[in-house]
């Protein structure tokens, strides 16, 4: 019997492909237009979007973007398309199986590569959204698009969707060794702040599990670390807009975390698959001299799972469990 031809879609969010105020203005419209991302009546929306944000936004977002802009490009789509070059050449000696990267938003673009797979004649698609815990801000977004395109296609291969893998053995003990091997380097702080995505509040009184499932995932990685309830803590970053959302709040805890007598501090972002701009000038720029401005002495970012063996293993466990 003929092996079934396999295509593994590693999805990410995207980013602007270049560093410049007419590619973050271009990324922001795809990004901030989907329905998924922002839940508001769509005309009122429209109106918000088009003569508030995307006039003026771009011009300070431009600004954060150069800070982490590597000479490779946006290290979002760097990081994930060698995470993928890498599964690749560890599947290198199957001929039944095609890895290829794609972004919701932005370059390489989802739909693109879904019919590349189509050209391959695949029999099993297997999607991967490199969100641990389910949003439907982005994981359903994700969704969305894949069906979306399948509806077009004569022949529909067998679909496996991962929603999400937030208690994964395999993740979790990624997470605690990338933990490890920093404080092998340097000596852990008092503290481990996990810092996941913020996401507005109503969303989890709508069915969101995602706020659940950080909680999950932050306990499962403190047992796997040994820590005691007051040596970790979780909160949410990248607050947007006047709304109430996923509490505690990042900047609010590490403004108050030295007079607590907390004043050296690891961080770490869980829900990250690779490094971005919300890991790499968010957290480890501007809120690292938030921290320090407050009183703080010491301040330890500890990078994503990024094309690391941990997250290779991962992804390598996630194709396998789902592949017939």
């Amino acid at each position: 019997m003929t092996a079934k031809k396999r295509g593994v879609l590693i999805v990410n969010l995207g980013s602007p492909d270049k560093a410049s105020i007419l590619a973050v203005r271009r990324f922001l419209k795809q990004f901030l237009s989907d329905p998924r991302v922002v839940n508001l009546p769509r005309l009122l929306w429209w109106a918000i979007l088009n003569f508030f944000i995307l006039p003026f936004r771009p011009f300070k977002s431009v600004k954060v973007y150069k800070e982490i802009w590597t000479e490779a490009g946006s290290p979002l789509i760097v990081l994930t398309e060698s995470l993928v070059a890498k599964l690749n050449r560890f599947y290198k000696k199957d001929s039944t199986i095609s890895i290829k990267a794609a972004m919701s938003y932005g370059q390489p673009a989802l739909t693109s590569i879904l019919r590349e797979f189509k050209q391959e004649k695949v029999d099993q698609l297997i999607v991967i959204p490199v969100y641990p815990q389910y949003s439907s801000t982005t994981t359903a977004s994700v969704f969305d698009a894949v069906t979306r395109e399948l509806q077009q296609w004569r022949y529909i291969p067998e679909l496996s969707f991962v929603s999400d893998y937030h208690q994964s053995p395999y993740y979790i003990k990624a997470i605690a060794e990338s933990v490890e091997k920093a404080w092998r380097k340097k000596p852990k702080n008092k503290l481990l702040l996990m810092s996941f995505h913020g996401l507005p509040a109503q969303l989890t009184k709508w069915g969101d599990p995602y706020f659940d499932q950080c909680h999950v995932s932050a306990k499962l990685i403190a047992e796997a670390l040994e820590l005691k309830p007051d040596e970790w803590k979780i909160v949410f970053q990248s607050r947007f807009g006047r709304a109430k959302w996923l509490q505690p709040y990042c900047v609010e805890a590490l403004m108050a975390l030295p007079e607590r007598n907390f004043n050296k501090i690891d961080i770490i972002c869980p829900g990250f698959s690779v490094d971005c701009l919300e890991t790499l000038e968010e957290i480890n720029i501007t809120n690292q001299a938030i921290f320090l401005d407050a009183g703080g002495d010491d301040y330890c970012y500890i990078a994503a799972l990024n094309d690391t063996r941990g997250n290779l293993e991962l992804m390598s466990d996630l194709i396998e469990s789902r592949s017939n």
